[in-house]
């Protein structure tokens, strides 16, 4: 009798979860597809000269390692962990690498590199934020898996917290980065991109616990997100076209920063609360990332 009730729960669980209902780490390097295989033996050696014994583990995540990137249209995303705590250099060579490995490759558009140091990603304040992140949604290519040393996460309201409960933080850097652009379509195309993918992540964990599962697929998010707020359900799923295919209108911009940001970032707040502050939050617009 106890086995058939346990069946249901099982049957119930949504993509993304093992049978046991944990979050199931995404991506491997076998589905790394094979016109991105040259920049990632690239990418990992380059990281591997730069920081030869400071380098604790890095990782790959993103499109590639999901085996979903498109050749030309997608980047490379790296995650970094040093033994000690990157410095101000540290970032301009992670930077300058990454600069290089995009001009080597024309198959990836930009490549994007996290860098944090060890402590920090192991750290109590981080373990369902960066500590989730790599768990869950960095797949190991170099050292030493973090993932070893950190739990198992459920799609619960205090992932959803942890993760994405600080939007208001940020929207006031939205705008004054969107202030401070060039007035042109391609210098606003990154920037719709890129709230676009955050907006459309930060209404997905909104409705995670409810949704009980986890899924990369901006679209699908969407969809998700839509079944619980059906009045944002448009808004939403255009967000997450834009994610994949930015326009550069000035609109869409507004839209995120004065209506649709706003009434998430409340929403947010209503249902999971804000998330723990940080040590190395001196101000509004600072966090782990954004």
């Amino acid at each position: 009798m106890a086995e058939t009730m346990r069946r249901p729960r099982l049957d119930a669980l949504r993509p993304g979860l093992d049978d046991l209902g944990f979050i199931a780490r995404e991506g491997s390097l076998a589905r790394v597809p094979g016109a991105f295989r040259p920049v990632v033996a690239d990418a990992r050696d380059r990281v591997l000269d730069l920081f030869g014994t400071r380098l604790h583990s890095a990782y790959l995540y993103g499109s590639v390692p999901r085996g979903t990137a498109r050749v030309g249209r997608s980047d490379l995303d790296l995650f970094v962990a040093l033994r000690e705590e990157p410095g101000e250099a540290d970032r301009a060579a992670v930077r300058a690498l990454g600069e290089a490995v995009d001009k080597e490759f024309p198959q990836i558009d930009g490549v994007g590199t996290l860098l944090y140091g060890r402590d920090r990603l192991l750290s109590e304040p981080e373990r369902y934020d960066l500590g989730w992140f790599v768990a869950c949604l960095c797949t190991p290519l170099l050292g030493d898996d973090l993932a070893e040393y950190l739990p198992r996460y459920r799609p619960d309201s205090l992932l959803a917290r942890e993760t994405n409960g600080d939007l208001a933080r940020w929207l006031p850097r939205w705008r004054e980065r969107i202030a401070g652009a060039e007035d042109s379509e391609a210098a606003r195309r990154p920037l719709v991109r890129f709230m676009s993918r955050h907006l459309v992540r930060t209404a997905f964990t909104l409705v995670m616990p409810r949704w009980n599962g986890w899924t990369s697929d901006l679209r699908e998010m969407a969809d998700a997100f839509g079944g619980y707020y059906p009045q944002r359900a448009a808004q939403l799923r255009t967000a997450a076209g834009y994610g994949y295919e930015p326009v550069g209108d000035p609109a869409v911009l507004r839209t995120y920063t004065d209506d649709l940001g706003p009434w998430l970032a409340a929403e947010y707040t209503r249902v999971h609360g804000v998330k723990t502050p940080r040590p190395d939050w001196p101000g509004p617009g600072a966090g782990s990332r954004g």
